[in-house]
């Protein structure tokens, strides 16, 4: 593939979110165009790429998507992978249909990778509500369909099965956890890979999603380089091409465990955009239109806050201590773009950089406390 061109190459994305928006600004960087397929109009990658209004499980759409594209990728795991075969020439969509197919199905993906004899959690599929009693306590996961700590439910006594999932899913041992952590790893159609620092989150205990992050982690040596060499096995086990999100578990023992690896652009890479040589965003566009991959150096500790809609609030958003939060040094505000918030709905975040990390842990709660985003109707 040449780029002398760049104005004549299309990179199409299904689904036009945040993670679709900062792919496109990349994209937009080298003169690339870029086409995104949302249901919902103005969707946040229509502020800087063109988009096709309509669902990304909508044949008609996908062709249209596809006759508009030199390339494809996504930015949702929630997509049917039947019509995709369907709708798109299979050898345009990167991270492959295959891939998707593996990862899209939580308990699908826990058996690819235990071929591989990746460390995990201990699981086990679930077909009764006898068998999910007799596997307490555990944790309950949904095969399809969880995401930003849906569809997982922590079973610690019989009285929480009036919690259990209905629905299909498997059980997981409950892990004695020290740190969350997470890595970015990138591969290309030659196999070349290029691995970022790991990552330490920390998550918000209403919604089990993501509060904020700090890079790099603080591990020690081994630690540090056995997350990655797992997270850089479980992409290579899929012969994935693109860029990967892959959570790990560090628990109380000392083991690093694979939690679970997304075909994208990931929430815990954010902070690469101002803390890193080559953002994960950037690292995408490379991949997708076969140039080098760029370096992964990270110049400074970061962390990355995630701006949630407040509890209470819904409609049109209200970003509250914008002007107190922008006047700390070192400070990088993100807003997506979303036109309605609700309560823990990711409307965007913040990377904060300093050199000496406690004084980056300190700006991180300071900023963590000050904004707020609250909607126009007051809900409760």
């Amino acid at each position: 593939m040449s780029l002398k061109k760049p104005t004549d190459f299309t990179i199409g994305i299904l689904g036009g979110g945040q993670l679709a928006k900062m792919t496109a600004v990349e994209a937009r960087k080298l003169g690339l165009n870029v086409v995104c397929l949302d249901p919902h109009e103005n969707a946040p990658a229509s502020m800087v790429s063109q988009q096709i209004v309509g669902s990304v499980n909508d044949k008609e759409k996908l062709h249209k998507l596809n006759a508009l594209s030199d390339v494809i990728t996504y930015e949702i795991e929630h997509i049917n992978t039947d019509i995709l075969k369907e709708a798109l020439p299979q050898d345009k969509v990167f991270p492959s249909i295959q891939v998707l197919e593996t990862l899209q199905d939580k308990y699908k993906q826990r058996t690819f990778f235990q071929k591989f004899n990746i460390p995990m959690p201990k699981f086990k599929e679930i077909k009764s509500t006898q068998e999910l009693k007799e596997c307490i306590p555990c944790v309950q996961k949904a095969k399809v369909g969880g995401y930003d700590g849906r569809g997982v439910v922590v079973l610690k006594k019989e009285e929480d099965l009036e919690k259990a999932i209905n629905q299909p899913s498997y059980v997981e041992e409950i892990v004695d956890i020290e740190k969350e952590l997470a890595v970015i790893v990138v591969r290309n159609t030659s196999g070349d890979v290029k691995v970022y620092p790991v990552v330490e989150m920390v998550f918000n205990p209403d919604g089990n999603l993501l509060d904020y992050l700090i890079s790099p982690a603080d591990v020690d040596e081994f630690t540090f380089k056995e997350a990655q060499n797992i997270a850089i096995t479980a992409v290579e086990s899929l012969n994935g091409v693109g860029v990967f999100g892959v959570e790990l578990f560090l628990d109380k023992k000392g083991r690093v465990l694979l939690n679970e690896v997304a075909p994208r652009t990931h929430n815990s890479g954010h902070y690469t955009i101002e803390s890193c040589e080559t953002s994960q965003f950037e690292q995408l566009v490379r991949v997708l239109t076969n140039l080098p991959l760029g370096s992964t150096y990270q110049y400074l500790p970061a962390s990355t806050i995630n701006i949630l809609g407040e509890f209470g609030y819904k409609g049109k958003p209200i970003y509250e201590n914008l002007d107190k939060v922008l006047s700390i040094d070192g400070v990088y505000v993100h807003i997506y773009g979303k036109r309605e918030t609700f309560p823990l709905r990711k409307m965007g975040h913040i990377t904060i950089l300093d050199s000496n990390r406690d004084r980056l842990l300190e700006k991180t709660i300071k900023v963590k406390n000050l904004i707020k985003v609250k909607g126009e109707v007051k809900i409760w």
